[in-house]
């Protein structure tokens, strides 16, 4: 039996989540960091949550999508989401629970340039909260590898969901992944 490493579409299902955490590179100090800004998060969350609706009710394309929605629920579920970046747990039920999110917003047909296109409004208030932090730097990073975390799960949803109406169409997985490679 051979111990080389699997090539990156070997890795699937709950593997990949893992193999994300990993390549992310958080530290326990980073956990430490931004676990204790927790609170300063969810104090700040609403904020956020005003900014991120304003713009999305603001795009014509993106109010569909929100449109005969709660807005508090909607605001309630952005800030929970938004506070769990600096929970200091992000181990496989941390992305797990983040994967769930994903494929919530494509099984709703959510186009994924408007999440993404939402980054500007989370990075300010996400740095602001890293900046009261005693050490400020180390803070900001670390935000900076849960948040590409989070971008990275909420892309493997699309991604998993892509690849499997692909293979259902092409009848299999390899061929599925040489078309999307440009090798078929």
């Amino acid at each position: 039996m051979s111990d080389s490493p699997k090539s990156s579409w070997q890795i699937k299902g709950t593997a990949v989540l893992d193999e994300l955490i990993a390549l992310m590179g958080l530290t326990a100090e980073d956990a430490r960091l931004l676990a204790a800004l927790e609170a300063t998060a969810a104090a700040r969350g609403p904020q956020m949550a005003e900014d991120f609706y304003g713009r999305l009710g603001a795009h014509a394309q993106a109010v569909e999508f929100i449109t005969d929605k709660p807005m508090a629920g909607l605001h309630t579920t952005i800030i929970e989401w938004f506070t769990q970046l600096f929970c200091g747990k992000y181990n496989a039920q941390y992305a797990a629970r983040r994967l769930r999110i994903g494929e919530v917003h494509v099984r709703i047909g959510l186009p994924v340039r408007y999440p993404l296109a939402m980054l500007d409004v989370i990075l300010p208030h996400g740095v602001a909260i890293a900046e009261t932090s005693p050490e400020p730097a180390a803070a900001r990073r670390a935000f900076f590898k849960v948040l590409a975390l989070d971008v990275a799960i909420f892309n493997q949803a699309y991604e998993d969901n892509q690849l499997a109406h692909l293979v259902e169409m092409v009848g299999g997985e390899t061929l599925a992944r040489r078309l999307l490679t440009g090798q078929a």
